[in-house]
């Protein structure tokens, strides 16, 4: 290659790590100005990955020692365009969420197989990415599956993480790298691709959770004046059929599969077996099919006091009256003899025994 080439793709690199970094010191990652500098960081980036493409920078032909110390840090374009691509606002909403995701993990992809095409990544990535490769959605870098296991992983991994940025941080400093000795230089950038490697790992895994939930949100209304949505005109017509007015109801929980219960409320001990709610009668239910928010399914006062009763959580009787003692009956004298022998041996009790006579703690 001429030396023209290889002095672009530095300016152009130079520049790009310029633009990044004045990132991190900048305003709100929403704010109109860092979304346009973010924008410039990533086309300065993308001309620097076309340029390297065009002049053959990297051939699978070569193996790492062919490549010369200063090259190494051109291999990290492509994270860092994932890097920057993650930052950019979803005006979109949803969907463009998930095209900016699956872009920023294409990139991801080819700047590790970059690297595993020069043995860069060593075996425990290597494999970790070949388990990325056969199940990107359910990605994870804890792959074992026991709970003990995947916690031990992330604990070395963690490690793993905490080790590199300190020898980052200790290579910087060396003035060898200022010198540019090329052993130096070199190490520091060998060192800086396996803290990416690292980091990119970790990503990869974050936005295959962040595309699961996107999976599982509901698609969009339909927009414009032909969506085919209930106007209020006509849900007034359906509530005016006496066919339909006992059972049409706007409600959420009752148009949603999902949230349509079935069976009995309670157990035969009286546990829930379903939520409800509590009313006082069933026309409650009926005014509140406009309310803003749903309801659960719901059941009355009445039929709730049924409900108990019927497995025998009511006893009847007690109150008040239960405190009226019936007046006997003058005929029945076995019953007065009863009473009467009850009531003499109360009055002993009470000789035998005056009040205060069991108190004897506080006797001198």
């Amino acid at each position: 290659m001429s030396e023209e080439e290889p002095r672009s793709i530095r300016a152009l690199f130079l520049t790009a790590e310029r633009l990044r970094q004045d990132l991190s010191t900048g305003p709100d990652s929403n704010s109109p100005t860092f979304q346009e500098a973010l924008s410039t960081a990533i086309a300065t980036y993308e001309q620097c990955l076309t340029l390297s493409q065009k002049v053959s920078l990297f051939s699978p032909n070569e193996t790492l020692e062919d490549v010369s110390s200063n090259d190494l840090q051109y291999m990290s374009i492509c994270y860092h365009l994932a890097e920057l691509v993650q930052k950019l606002r979803s005006s979109g909403g949803v969907q463009e969420r998930k095209k900016n995701l699956l872009r920023a993990r294409d990139l991801y992809e080819r700047f590790l197989k970059l690297l595993d095409s020069y043995d860069v990544l060593g075996k425990a990535n290597a494999r970790l990415l070949e388990a990325y490769l056969e199940d990107r959605e359910q990605f994870s870098t804890a792959g074992a599956r026991d709970a003990a296991a995947r916690r031990e992983a992330k604990i070395g991994r963690f490690r793993e993480e905490k080790d590199l940025k300190r020898k980052l941080e200790y290579l910087q400093r060396n003035p060898k790298v200022a010198e540019q000795d090329e052993q130096a230089v070199r190490e520091l950038h060998l060192t800086n691709l396996a803290f990416m490697v690292h980091q990119t790992f970790a990503s990869l895994e974050s936005m295959a959770q962040e595309l699961h939930i996107i999976s599982l949100a509901p698609s969009a209304p339909p927009q414009g004046p032909n969506a085919n949505a209930p106007t209020l005109d006509a849900r007034q017509q359906n509530n005016n059929n006496p066919q339909n007015r006992d059972t049409y109801s706007d409600r959420l929980d009752t148009q949603l599969p999902g949230l349509k219960y079935s069976g009995p409320i309670l157990s035969s001990d009286g546990k829930p077996l379903r939520p409800f709610t509590l009313l006082d009668t069933r026309q409650h239910l009926q005014k509140g099919v406009f309310r803003p928010d749903h309801n659960l399914p719901t059941m009355s006062i009445d039929e709730y006091l049924e409900e108990e009763k019927r497995r025998g959580g009511i006893i009847e009787g007690g109150g008040e009256q239960s405190g009226i003692r019936p007046e006997p009956d003058e005929d029945d004298l076995d019953k007065a003899d009863e009473e009467t022998l009850k009531a003499r041996a109360w009055d002993e009790y009470k000789e035998d025994n005056p009040k205060g006579s069991g108190n004897t703690l506080n006797r001198g």
